[in-house]
Protein backbone atom coordinates (compact mmCIF):
# COMPACT_ATOMS: atom_id res chain seq x y z
CA UNK A 1 0.00 0.00 0.00
CA UNK A 2 2.80 2.40 0.76
CA UNK A 3 4.75 1.27 -2.11
CA UNK A 4 1.38 2.17 -4.06
CA UNK A 5 1.39 5.55 -2.51
CA UNK A 6 4.83 6.18 -3.09
CA UNK A 7 4.45 5.24 -6.68
CA UNK A 8 1.28 7.95 -7.14
CA UNK A 9 3.05 10.53 -5.77
CA UNK A 10 5.87 10.02 -8.15
CA UNK A 11 3.27 10.17 -10.86
CA UNK A 12 1.20 13.24 -9.73
CA UNK A 13 5.41 14.99 -8.78
CA UNK A 14 6.35 14.47 -12.47
CA UNK A 15 3.06 15.49 -14.00
CA UNK A 16 3.12 18.78 -11.98
CA UNK A 17 6.91 19.40 -12.41
CA UNK A 18 8.84 16.65 -14.78
CA UNK A 19 9.02 19.19 -17.18
CA UNK A 20 10.77 21.40 -14.90
CA UNK A 21 13.46 18.66 -13.42
CA UNK A 22 14.16 17.48 -17.37
CA UNK A 23 15.20 21.34 -18.07
CA UNK A 24 17.38 21.10 -15.08
CA UNK A 25 19.21 17.85 -15.96
CA UNK A 26 19.53 18.87 -19.11
CA UNK A 27 21.50 22.17 -18.23
CA UNK A 28 23.93 20.30 -15.67
CA UNK A 29 24.15 16.96 -18.45
CA UNK A 30 25.22 20.04 -21.11
CA UNK A 31 27.77 21.74 -18.55
CA UNK A 32 29.19 18.78 -18.52
CA UNK A 33 29.69 17.60 -21.87
CA UNK A 34 30.73 21.20 -22.82
CA UNK A 35 32.01 23.49 -20.25
CA UNK A 36 31.85 26.76 -22.85
CA UNK A 37 28.09 26.08 -22.72
CA UNK A 38 27.96 28.35 -19.76
CA UNK A 39 30.26 31.18 -21.46
CA UNK A 40 28.10 34.12 -21.50
CA UNK A 41 28.05 34.52 -25.76
CA UNK A 42 26.54 31.12 -25.57
CA UNK A 43 24.14 31.63 -23.67
CA UNK A 44 23.25 34.79 -25.43
CA UNK A 45 23.19 33.06 -28.28
CA UNK A 46 20.48 30.25 -26.87
CA UNK A 47 18.14 33.28 -25.84
CA UNK A 48 18.30 34.89 -29.21
CA UNK A 49 17.91 31.35 -30.71
CA UNK A 50 14.85 30.78 -28.71
CA UNK A 51 13.12 34.09 -29.32
CA UNK A 52 12.70 33.59 -33.02
CA UNK A 53 11.17 30.52 -32.62
CA UNK A 54 9.67 31.04 -29.24
CA UNK A 55 6.37 33.28 -30.32
CA UNK A 56 5.79 30.78 -33.05
CA UNK A 57 5.61 27.97 -30.46
CA UNK A 58 3.67 30.05 -28.27
CA UNK A 59 1.09 30.88 -31.15
CA UNK A 60 1.12 27.01 -31.65
CA UNK A 61 0.17 26.80 -27.75
CA UNK A 62 -2.99 28.63 -27.97
CA UNK A 63 -4.06 26.86 -31.04
CA UNK A 64 -3.33 22.99 -29.33
CA UNK A 65 -5.16 24.05 -26.54
CA UNK A 66 -8.01 24.84 -28.37
CA UNK A 67 -7.69 21.20 -30.12
CA UNK A 68 -5.71 22.58 -33.51
CA UNK A 69 -3.01 22.23 -35.21
CA UNK A 70 -1.08 25.02 -37.81
CA UNK A 71 0.99 24.00 -39.81
CA UNK A 72 1.07 26.96 -41.91
CA UNK A 73 3.30 29.25 -39.49
CA UNK A 74 6.81 28.46 -41.77
CA UNK A 75 4.77 29.75 -44.58
CA UNK A 76 3.91 32.57 -42.74
CA UNK A 77 7.22 33.35 -41.65
CA UNK A 78 8.16 33.16 -45.54
CA UNK A 79 5.52 35.24 -47.34
CA UNK A 80 5.61 37.80 -44.56
CA UNK A 81 9.36 38.12 -44.73
CA UNK A 82 9.59 38.44 -48.12
CA UNK A 83 6.60 40.81 -48.35
CA UNK A 84 8.54 43.30 -45.60
CA UNK A 85 11.92 43.49 -47.28
CA UNK A 86 10.31 44.05 -50.79
CA UNK A 87 8.35 46.90 -49.51
CA UNK A 88 11.29 48.49 -48.15
CA UNK A 89 13.82 47.58 -51.09
CA UNK A 90 10.91 49.85 -52.75
CA UNK A 91 11.26 52.68 -50.66
CA UNK A 92 8.41 52.11 -48.61
CA UNK A 93 8.61 52.92 -44.98
CA UNK A 94 9.32 50.59 -42.27
CA UNK A 95 6.15 51.03 -40.63
CA UNK A 96 4.72 50.15 -43.86
CA UNK A 97 6.42 46.62 -43.82
CA UNK A 98 5.62 46.46 -40.31
CA UNK A 99 2.09 46.37 -41.14
CA UNK A 100 2.16 44.33 -44.08
CA UNK A 101 3.68 41.37 -42.31
CA UNK A 102 1.52 41.58 -39.74
CA UNK A 103 -1.54 41.81 -41.59
CA UNK A 104 -0.10 38.61 -43.46
CA UNK A 105 -0.17 36.93 -40.14
CA UNK A 106 -3.72 38.35 -39.31
CA UNK A 107 -5.07 37.73 -42.77
CA UNK A 108 -4.13 33.76 -43.26
CA UNK A 109 -5.10 32.94 -39.69
CA UNK A 110 -8.42 34.15 -40.34
CA UNK A 111 -8.68 31.90 -43.32
CA UNK A 112 -6.91 29.51 -41.43
CA UNK A 113 -9.54 29.19 -38.29
CA UNK A 114 -12.52 29.92 -40.79
CA UNK A 115 -12.31 27.18 -42.50
CA UNK A 116 -11.32 24.60 -39.24
CA UNK A 117 -14.19 26.25 -37.67
CA UNK A 118 -16.39 24.68 -40.29
CA UNK A 119 -15.27 21.22 -39.15
CA UNK A 120 -12.61 20.64 -41.97
CA UNK A 121 -9.63 19.06 -40.54
CA UNK A 122 -7.22 21.88 -39.22
CA UNK A 123 -3.81 19.97 -40.51
CA UNK A 124 -5.48 19.58 -44.12
CA UNK A 125 -6.08 23.15 -43.93
CA UNK A 126 -2.97 24.78 -42.85
CA UNK A 127 -1.04 22.44 -45.21
CA UNK A 128 -2.59 23.53 -47.99
CA UNK A 129 -2.70 27.32 -46.93
CA UNK A 130 1.35 26.70 -46.17
CA UNK A 131 1.76 24.96 -49.41
CA UNK A 132 -0.01 28.19 -51.10
CA UNK A 133 2.20 30.92 -48.96
CA UNK A 134 5.48 29.09 -50.09
CA UNK A 135 4.45 29.34 -53.54
CA UNK A 136 3.46 32.84 -53.65
CA UNK A 137 6.88 33.61 -51.32
CA UNK A 138 8.59 32.52 -54.29
CA UNK A 139 6.45 34.19 -56.70
CA UNK A 140 7.37 37.47 -55.02
CA UNK A 141 10.95 37.27 -56.34
CA UNK A 142 10.84 34.52 -58.62
CA UNK A 143 12.36 32.71 -55.60
CA UNK A 144 15.64 34.84 -55.39
CA UNK A 145 16.46 36.33 -51.84
CA UNK A 146 16.48 39.65 -51.23
CA UNK A 147 18.58 42.23 -49.60
CA UNK A 148 18.87 45.53 -47.87
CA UNK A 149 16.95 46.92 -44.72
CA UNK A 150 16.47 50.43 -42.85
CA UNK A 151 19.55 51.07 -40.59
CA UNK A 152 16.50 51.45 -38.08
CA UNK A 153 14.65 48.05 -38.71
CA UNK A 154 18.02 46.48 -37.70
CA UNK A 155 16.98 46.71 -33.99
CA UNK A 156 14.11 44.21 -34.37
CA UNK A 157 16.93 41.26 -34.90
CA UNK A 158 19.74 43.02 -33.67
CA UNK A 159 19.46 45.47 -31.14
CA UNK A 160 20.07 45.94 -27.69
CA UNK A 161 18.49 47.86 -24.97
CA UNK A 162 21.05 47.06 -21.75
CA UNK A 163 22.94 44.22 -22.34
CA UNK A 164 19.61 42.28 -23.50
CA UNK A 165 19.01 41.77 -27.57
CA UNK A 166 16.26 43.21 -28.35
CA UNK A 167 14.57 39.67 -29.77
CA UNK A 168 14.94 38.06 -26.42
CA UNK A 169 12.42 41.63 -25.29
CA UNK A 170 9.85 41.36 -27.91
CA UNK A 171 9.57 37.45 -26.82
CA UNK A 172 9.32 38.45 -23.29
CA UNK A 173 6.54 40.87 -24.22
CA UNK A 174 4.76 38.12 -26.30
CA UNK A 175 5.14 35.52 -23.37
CA UNK A 176 3.80 37.68 -20.78
CA UNK A 177 0.82 39.01 -23.36
CA UNK A 178 -0.22 35.37 -23.70
CA UNK A 179 -0.12 34.24 -20.10
CA UNK A 180 -2.53 36.90 -19.57
CA UNK A 181 -4.60 36.02 -22.39
CA UNK A 182 -4.96 32.51 -21.40
CA UNK A 183 -5.09 32.67 -17.59
CA UNK A 184 -6.88 36.08 -16.98
CA UNK A 185 -9.46 36.60 -19.93
CA UNK A 186 -12.93 35.67 -20.80
CA UNK A 187 -11.41 34.66 -24.42
CA UNK A 188 -8.70 32.85 -22.69
CA UNK A 189 -10.69 30.65 -20.82
CA UNK A 190 -13.45 29.64 -24.02
CA UNK A 191 -9.71 28.72 -26.27
CA UNK A 192 -10.01 25.97 -22.93
CA UNK A 193 -13.44 25.29 -23.42
CA UNK A 194 -13.20 24.89 -26.70
CA UNK A 195 -10.59 22.61 -27.06
CA UNK A 196 -12.00 20.55 -24.03
CA UNK A 197 -15.78 19.69 -25.52
CA UNK A 198 -16.66 21.76 -28.85
CA UNK A 199 -20.06 20.78 -28.68
CA UNK A 200 -21.07 21.31 -24.90
CA UNK A 201 -19.03 24.91 -25.63
CA UNK A 202 -21.60 25.58 -28.74
CA UNK A 203 -24.62 25.12 -26.34
CA UNK A 204 -23.52 26.98 -23.70
CA UNK A 205 -23.48 30.62 -26.06
CA UNK A 206 -19.54 30.20 -26.76
CA UNK A 207 -19.21 30.88 -30.76
CA UNK A 208 -16.84 28.30 -32.29
CA UNK A 209 -16.06 30.04 -35.33
CA UNK A 210 -14.80 33.46 -33.43
CA UNK A 211 -12.64 31.05 -30.70
CA UNK A 212 -11.39 29.10 -33.89
CA UNK A 213 -10.53 32.30 -35.77
CA UNK A 214 -8.58 33.74 -32.85
CA UNK A 215 -6.18 31.47 -32.38
CA UNK A 216 -5.27 31.10 -35.42
CA UNK A 217 -4.92 34.78 -35.93
CA UNK A 218 -2.70 34.90 -32.93
CA UNK A 219 -0.53 31.81 -34.29
CA UNK A 220 -0.36 34.10 -37.81
CA UNK A 221 0.51 37.33 -35.82
CA UNK A 222 3.15 35.56 -33.91
CA UNK A 223 4.59 33.90 -37.15
CA UNK A 224 4.93 37.51 -38.39
CA UNK A 225 6.55 38.52 -35.51
CA UNK A 226 9.21 35.85 -36.13
CA UNK A 227 9.66 37.08 -39.50
CA UNK A 228 10.01 40.82 -38.79
CA UNK A 229 12.89 39.55 -36.31
CA UNK A 230 14.54 36.89 -38.39
CA UNK A 231 14.52 39.32 -41.36
CA UNK A 232 16.08 42.46 -39.70
CA UNK A 233 18.75 39.45 -37.58
CA UNK A 234 19.61 38.08 -41.71
CA UNK A 235 18.98 41.61 -43.00
CA UNK A 236 17.65 39.58 -46.45
CA UNK A 237 15.23 37.10 -46.53
CA UNK A 238 14.68 34.14 -48.93
CA UNK A 239 11.51 31.99 -50.10
CA UNK A 240 12.51 29.45 -47.91
CA UNK A 241 13.17 31.03 -44.44
CA UNK A 242 10.94 29.45 -41.61
CA UNK A 243 11.22 26.03 -43.50
CA UNK A 244 10.16 23.37 -40.98
CA UNK A 245 9.61 26.32 -38.08
CA UNK A 246 6.30 24.00 -37.18
CA UNK A 247 8.37 21.30 -35.89
CA UNK A 248 10.82 23.50 -32.94
CA UNK A 249 7.10 24.79 -32.39
CA UNK A 250 4.96 21.78 -32.33
CA UNK A 251 7.38 19.95 -30.31
CA UNK A 252 8.06 22.53 -27.43
CA UNK A 253 4.28 22.73 -26.98
CA UNK A 254 4.18 19.17 -26.41
CA UNK A 255 7.48 18.81 -24.55
CA UNK A 256 5.43 21.39 -22.34
CA UNK A 257 2.77 19.29 -21.52
CA UNK A 258 0.13 20.72 -24.12
CA UNK A 259 -2.23 17.99 -24.71
CA UNK A 260 -3.10 17.06 -28.31
CA UNK A 261 -6.39 16.18 -27.71
CA UNK A 262 -7.15 20.12 -26.58
CA UNK A 263 -8.22 21.46 -23.74
CA UNK A 264 -5.14 21.21 -21.75
CA UNK A 265 -2.23 23.18 -21.67
CA UNK A 266 -0.23 25.76 -19.92
CA UNK A 267 1.91 28.48 -21.70
CA UNK A 268 4.33 28.49 -19.16
CA UNK A 269 5.65 25.27 -19.58
CA UNK A 270 5.65 25.81 -23.41
CA UNK A 271 8.55 28.44 -21.99
CA UNK A 272 10.32 25.62 -20.71
CA UNK A 273 9.57 23.67 -23.53
CA UNK A 274 11.00 26.13 -25.78
CA UNK A 275 14.05 26.32 -23.61
CA UNK A 276 14.54 22.75 -23.63
CA UNK A 277 14.65 22.51 -27.59
CA UNK A 278 17.07 25.54 -27.33
CA UNK A 279 19.64 24.07 -25.15
CA UNK A 280 18.91 20.49 -27.00
CA UNK A 281 20.20 22.38 -30.17
CA UNK A 282 22.57 24.38 -28.91
CA UNK A 283 24.57 21.51 -27.38
CA UNK A 284 24.21 19.15 -30.29
CA UNK A 285 25.43 22.24 -31.99
CA UNK A 286 28.36 22.22 -30.12
CA UNK A 287 28.85 18.96 -30.01
CA UNK A 288 29.13 18.89 -33.88
CA UNK A 289 26.69 16.87 -34.47
CA UNK A 290 25.03 16.97 -37.78
CA UNK A 291 21.85 18.68 -38.27
CA UNK A 292 20.21 15.71 -40.16
CA UNK A 293 20.66 14.06 -36.75
CA UNK A 294 19.47 16.93 -34.85
CA UNK A 295 16.04 16.55 -37.07
CA UNK A 296 15.97 12.61 -36.34
CA UNK A 297 16.42 13.26 -32.16
CA UNK A 298 13.75 16.62 -32.92
CA UNK A 299 11.53 13.77 -34.16
CA UNK A 300 11.64 11.12 -31.66
CA UNK A 301 10.93 13.77 -28.97
CA UNK A 302 7.80 14.58 -30.53
CA UNK A 303 7.13 11.57 -30.99
CA UNK A 304 7.91 10.60 -27.47
CA UNK A 305 5.99 13.71 -25.94
CA UNK A 306 2.42 12.40 -27.54
CA UNK A 307 2.78 8.79 -26.64
CA UNK A 308 3.52 10.09 -22.73
CA UNK A 309 0.62 12.42 -23.44
CA UNK A 310 -1.76 9.66 -24.79
CA UNK A 311 -0.78 7.56 -21.48
CA UNK A 312 -1.16 10.50 -19.51
CA UNK A 313 -4.92 10.67 -21.09
CA UNK A 314 -5.42 6.88 -20.81
CA UNK A 315 -4.26 6.68 -17.05
CA UNK A 316 -6.78 9.83 -15.82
Amino acid sequence: MEKLENKNKLSTFMNKHGIIFILLVMIIVSTIMEPSFLNYKNLINVFRQISVTGPIAIGMTFVIINGGIDISVGGIVGLAGMVAMILMSKGYGILIALLAALAIGILVGFINGYYVSKGLAPFIVTMSTNTILRGLAQLTTNGQPVWGIANSYEIFGQGYIGFVPVPVIIFLLVFAVAYIILNHTTIGRSVYAVGGNAESSRLSGISILKSKIFVYCISGILSAITAIVLTSRLASSDPTIGLDYQVDAIAATVIGGTSMSGGEGRVEKTLVGILIIGILSNILNLAGVSPYIQQVVKGLIILGAVVWDNSKRKNK
